[in-house]
């Protein structure tokens, strides 16, 4: 989905955030958005080990 957008889209996409949010919010959103982007990896990285080799409800068996 993501692969497809050029140059030209990206502009275009900042221009209108730059529009709905205002230049003097678009840092404080940016850091936002960066924060959470970090919790998740975090928490994704915290569940992997726990969930490796344990039976699902879909595979009793565990294999």
């Amino acid at each position: 989905m993501l692969a497809n957008i050029g140059g030209w889209h990206l502009i275009l996409l900042l221009a209108v955030l730059l529009l709905l949010f205002g230049a003097a919010r678009l840092p404080a959103l940016a850091k936002g958005v960066g924060q959470s982007v970090r919790i998740l990896k975090r928490e994704t990285k915290e569940a992997e080990p726990t969930s490796a080799g344990k039976p699902t409800a879909d595979d009793p068996g565990g294999r």
